[in-house]
């Protein structure tokens, strides 16, 4: 598996793409955050750590159903159809105006 970063070009391009990735879902649990208070108030603390317990509970849950899933269809327009669910939450989070809806997005934030 390590025989791949031997190329410079790819290795460029996965340190790129996890960066990247971080830095996303960075800023969508600081979007989580600052929803959940600006909905929540005082009670933001609970309401938020609902939400990333989903988003826990998404990791562990659907993860491995996803990555059996991967191995059947094709690698490409699957991972895109991914990253495309992803951005859906974030450009409707905006929209969100119940504490139902934060625990929603966190759900679907890990698909």
């Amino acid at each position: 598996m390590l025989a791949v970063l031997a190329s410079r070009t790819y290795r460029h391009l996965f340190a790129a793409a996890q960066v990247i990735a971080l830095i996303g879902t960075g800023l969508m649990t600081v979007a989580l955050g600052l929803l959940a208070f600006k909905i929540a108030g005082d009670r933001a603390g609970a309401v938020l750590g609902t939400a990333l317990a989903i988003k826990m509970i998404a990791y562990v849950g659907i993860a491995p159903i996803a990555g059996s899933l991967a191995g059947y269809v094709p690698r490409r327009p699957f991972l895109v159809a991914m990253d495309l669910v992803r951005a859906s939450v974030a450009v409707a989070l905006p929209f969100v105006t119940e504490v139902w809806n934060i625990a929603s997005a966190a759900r679907r934030a890990r698909r």
